[in-house]
């Protein structure tokens, strides 16, 4: 598989509607017209081909300064992000999109960088505890109070009324869900305390309601398989360059 990040203004409109299709092979409640509001509120795309050039996954990202309570930090926002089940057995979207990010920031390396998502689907929020340290919201600590701030201040910028900042829920007026079956928590799943945490923190994620989560991005919030993928990452970067 091969990865391509690709700026705004320099994606095809092959590739948007490569996108489109895709997301809406995943999602119910998928149109043209929201598709292309979220896409617009972006400044970069991450794409992922299979080796006939098929699209597999993607990611589209807005990464910027924002300020809060006082302290600037730059903060990347992932929108639409999909990888067809076809391509779930290969961490490369992640390994491809942590690199990516990394570059993106060494303009500015002494301003924290964070990760601001919003997520319907466990398998998305179980990459949290899979390769980052600490994040928030999680089963096993409360947030704290400055995870807290940045988490309510950003959601509320971005989302406005549809953030409830007692749940940490964005709720949509017309919500992406994702189809039943790629929603269905497979047998032995709910052993996981992460993926249990999910489903009842966010109960609604069967309609489409969105868990906002905020993730410190730098070296030392990376695990131990964060680090493998950067470092696969770097080594596949060495090669191709």
């Amino acid at each position: 598989m091969n990865d391509r990040l690709v700026s705004l203004a320099e994606l095809s409109a092959t590739d948007e509607e490569a996108m489109f299709e895709l997301l809406c092979k995943h999602f119910n409640g998928v149109s043209r017209t929201q598709f292309a509001e979220d896409l617009a509120g972006k400044n970069w795309v991450l794409l992922l081909d299979s080796s006939e050039r098929r699209l597999l996954g993607f990611s589209t990202m807005h990464l910027g300064p924002a300020v809060v309570a006082g302290s600037t930090v730059n903060v990347v926002f992932s929108g639409d992000t999909i990888v067809d089940p076809s391509a779930w057995g290969t961490p490369s979207l992640f390994e491809s999109w942590i690199s990516a990010v990394f570059r993106l920031n060494e303009a500015t390396p002494q301003t924290p960088l964070y990760w601001l998502l919003i997520v319907s689907g466990f398998r998305t929020y179980r990459l949290l505890p899979l390769f980052w340290r600490e994040f928030w919201p999680r089963h096993d600590r409360a947030i704290t109070p400055r995870a807290k701030l940045l988490l309510d201040g950003l959601a509320q910028e971005r989302f406005g009324g549809d953030f409830d900042a007692a749940t940490g829920i964005v709720r949509f007026s017309r919500p992406q869900v994702l189809r039943e079956e790629l929603r269905a928590v497979p047998q032995g799943r709910l052993e996981n305390p992460h993926i249990r945490y999910f489903l009842t923190r966010n109960s609604g994620h069967v309609r489409g309601d969105e868990l906002v989560c905020l993730c410190e991005l730098s070296e030392t919030n990376l695990s131990s398989a964060g680090k493998r993928m950067v470092q696969l990452g770097a080594r596949r970067n060495a090669v191709e360059t």
